[in-house]
């Protein structure tokens, strides 16, 4: 066994004659343990309202979106797509043509983005209909178009679900009309029933999701289409799928996976987590350095065993090694403890969910925690290069003033 290990757990876990080094060394301990813990967390709470927030954009955003680098619209009838369409990797293939439309409803009227989708939108029925709050996800009924709208454009235009003699109207600028003495000869003008209200993120709580010929009807729009939406079947990996895609389509196209659609909100989710994670590891970074200051007794209070190990001839870099490896073994356990202390804390919140939100209106009763095999290894890398930092400090303490110890002894 190793003579510095041997001695520093002798050190760690056996008395000391002074009872106020234990004391000082076990809170050193516990300022790793608690610091690790909270770190743990904290990491899987915002884990678990990052799956939250994220699994209400991805009712609506697709895995993989195709949008035109040159204008707002393209033609979705050439090869590429085509072969796309019926690639066995795809599980939903959606045109989609989207436009910002006005929108009246009685005596109220508001500005709402109409989605029209194709029936490849549909394939994603179970999503569709958890998000919905009032009526059915239902864009065609007995051959009739119908809409489903967002919860906020149903507040602002007080739109009645079971109200059969009141439609929604649609009004949307004619391609290529002149200005004439009648403004209503400029628009297209288009009338539907609402059959659901789903509710969702405020971005798309101003939609109102139609089927595509209805909006094409009103947009004018025979052919082309504003982005395509593309979901993949299981096992089948993301990345490899949107580069395969790229590939065929060419440098005119963009193929987004849901993070490139999203970018801002994974932006923000992720700059909170690290401003976060940062707080607390300056927290544990004072927490570890408390072990310079038990270390630093600890050489005091052995100046008569360092003096002795010096005499039988042991040198600087084994009395640097014993109190090195002290230091470590205290950051450590503590690091380790505090891990498995929250693992536990996680599990038992996900089980139970002891720890609730404390709010009526709240989407959630309990706070979500999600657990990541790379926060482990986050903690327990930033606790170690710390540790090894301050137990390098308090090592050289123990060998600086060593001749004088021996001529002491």
């Amino acid at each position: 066994m190793n003579t510095s290990y041997y001695i520093a757990k002798r050190y760690l876990f056996s008395k000391k004659s002074v009872n106020a080094i234990n004391f000082i060394s076990g809170i050193s301990m516990l300022g790793v343990f608690v610091g690790s813990a909270a770190l743990i967390i904290i990491l899987s709470v915002f884990n678990g309202f990052e799956t939250i927030v994220l699994s209400m954009y991805n009712t609506f955003s697709p895995d993989l979106r195709i949008e035109t680098l040159k204008g707002k619209t393209f033609d979705p009838s050439t090869s590429p797509f085509l072969i796309l369409k019926e690639d066995p990797r795809t599980i939903s293939y959606t045109e989609v043509l989207q436009e910002k439309a006005l929108v009246r409803y009685g005596e109220s009227q508001s500005i709402a983005t109409i989605k029209g989708v194709s029936d490849g939108f549909l394939q994603n029925r179970s999503a569709l209909d958890s998000a919905i709050s009032s009526g059915s996800f239902t864009i065609h009924h007995s051959g009739q178009d119908m809409a489903v709208i967002g919860y906020a454009l149903q507040n602002f235009l007080s739109v009645t679900l079971d109200n059969e003699f009141q439609s929604l109207e649609v009004f949307s600028p004619r391609k290529g009309a002149s200005n004439s003495l009648n403004p209503a000869d400029e628009f297209n003008i288009r009338s539907i029933y609402p059959a659901g209200v789903f509710l969702a993120q405020q971005e798309f709580d101003n939609t109102m999701i139609v089927p595509i010929r209805f909006a094409r009807e009103l947009m004018g729009e025979n052919k082309l289409v504003s982005n395509i939406e593309i979901n993949v079947r299981k096992g089948v990996k993301i990345d490899e799928f949107q580069e395969d895609m790229e590939k065929l389509l060419g440098k005119d196209f963009i193929v987004k996976n849901r993070s490139q659609q999203n970018e801002l909100l994974y932006k923000i989710l992720n700059s909170e987590k690290w401003a976060i994670f940062l707080i607390l590891t300056f927290v544990l970074i004072i927490a570890i350095f408390n072990i310079i200051g038990s270390l630093t007794m600890l050489v005091i209070d052995k100046r008569k065993d360092i003096a002795i190990l010096t005499s039988l001839g042991a040198d600087k870099s084994l009395i640097r090694g014993i109190f090195f490896i002290e230091g470590m073994m205290i950051s450590m356990l503590g690091c380790i403890v505090g891990m498995a202390v929250g693992l536990i804390f996680i599990l038992l919140q996900q089980k139970f969910g002891f720890i609730s939100m404390g709010g009526a209106n709240m989407m959630i009763d309990t706070y979500p925690v999600a657990i990541k095999f790379f926060d482990f290894v986050l903690v327990f890398g930033t606790v170690l290069t710390v540790s090894i930092i301050a137990s390098a400090i308090s090592s050289r303490l123990s060998v600086k003033n060593i001749g004088n110890l021996r001529e002491d002894l």
